[in-house]
């Protein structure tokens, strides 16, 4: 059986000091927002080229914060996608605003910059831009659109870290960024966790006071918060992990080239499109095909673990029915044509031969 993703596969190749830093973490006896987390927070926020990392509890819960601390409240609108998982959407209404999804771009499936421009009323305060599959979104556009509007820009970083756009990675361009170290992300934790990110002193503050019941002096709360720690063992573990992100993004950057070359010209099949001065770091490696069902059926049979990121768009879901803005129809149609293929950095290649081979067959 060949799996999608396999986080103990990268567990297992850093295994030596990954349970070193855990020993060390439980030797100490303080397990929450400790020395581990701050060195994470500081070392993650310098590998982003940002100022100021705050560890939360997870990716929503980064979001939410986010929005939060740039304060987003009830009554305001924040414009982000509908094709993304539905934390993005969660962490928006969570934050007691309306989500407005727009359209992606066909080709990137990141938001598309004219349908954000299209959607901005007087309510608008916020836009979410999801780097999705590790692609980034255009943030030369959709910063300058916030700029003509007096508007608050959150990347949702979760599935690209150390991605870039024209040399400058992911996390450093927005407002406040938000990522998330769920097992399978590109740097996973062994179980959940998060973090903001940000260049803006005042705004790094306030998230750190929002994620700790608004305290300021322990016991007392200065504003209203809530609970949203990562805490030291899963920080002590990224922190080992961090030290391997760009060999590991490259190792998924050349099997991402090996599924190209070996698939290259198959009929029906559509490759990933890599954005113009952007750098992919493959969280995911998706492909198109108008018989997708049929595909992904015959793959299982063939013992090749795949899926969908993600079957049913968010404004299509019964929670957020009415959401969409406009017409959505690239959403729609990705939707019924994606496919994720087996992709993580300790994937053989003969795997990824063997992947090719079957769709090959099929097509």
């Amino acid at each position: 059986m060949i799996i999608c993703a396999n986080p103990k596969a990268q567990y297992l190749s850093h295994r030596e000091e990954i349970d070193a830093a855990i020993h060390t973490v439980l030797d100490k006896g303080r397990y929450v927002l400790g020395d581990e987390v701050r060195l994470f927070e500081d070392e993650f926020a310098a590998f982003c080229g940002a100022s100021h990392g705050i560890g939360v509890g997870s990716g929503t819960e980064a979001i939410h914060l986010a929005l939060a601390a740039c304060g987003i409240a009830p009554g305001d609108e924040v414009i982000t996608v509908s094709h993304t998982a539905v934390a993005t959407v969660a962490a928006v209404e969570l934050a007691g605003a309306t989500p407005v999804l727009v359209d992606i771009e066909p080709d990137h499936y990141t938001i598309d910059p004219n349908r954000v421009e299209a959607a901005v009323t007087p309510k608008t305060r916020a836009i979410v831009a999801v780097h999705i599959y590790g692609q980034p979104a255009d943030m030369p556009a959709i910063l300058a659109i916030a700029r003509r509007h007096g508007l608050k820009v959150i990347e949702d970083c979760a599935q690209a870290h150390g991605a870039e756009f024209a040399g400058q990675r992911v996390g450093s361009m927005g407002d406040m960024a938000c990522f998330s170290f769920y097992p399978t992300k590109n740097l996973g934790a062994i179980g959940d966790g998060g973090m903001v990110v940000t260049s803006d002193p005042a705004l790094a503050e306030k998230a750190k006071l929002l994620r700790e019941y608004g305290w300021a002096a322990r016991y007392v709360s200065y504003i209203k918060g809530w609970n949203s720690r990562l805490d030291e063992l899963q920080a002590a573990l990224l922190r080992v992990k961090l030290r391997h992100l760009a060999a590991d993004n490259d190792k998924r950057r050349r099997l991402a080239a090996l599924y190209g070359e070996l698939l290259a010209g198959t009929p029906g099949i559509t490759l990933p499109v890599e954005r113009p001065q952007g750098r992919h770091v493959y969280h995911l490696f998706v492909i198109r095909s108008d018989r997708r069902d049929l595909l992904k059926g015959h793959l299982d049979a063939a013992g090749i673990g795949c899926l969908v990121h993600y079957p049913v768009p968010v404004h299509r879901q019964p929670a957020y029915e009415g959401t969409g803005f406009g017409s959505l129809e690239h959403t729609e149609r990705a939707a019924a044509e994606i496919l994720s293929l087996p992709m993580y950095p300790e994937l053989p290649e003969a795997d990824v031969q063997a992947v090719a081979t079957a769709i090959r067959e099929f097509a």
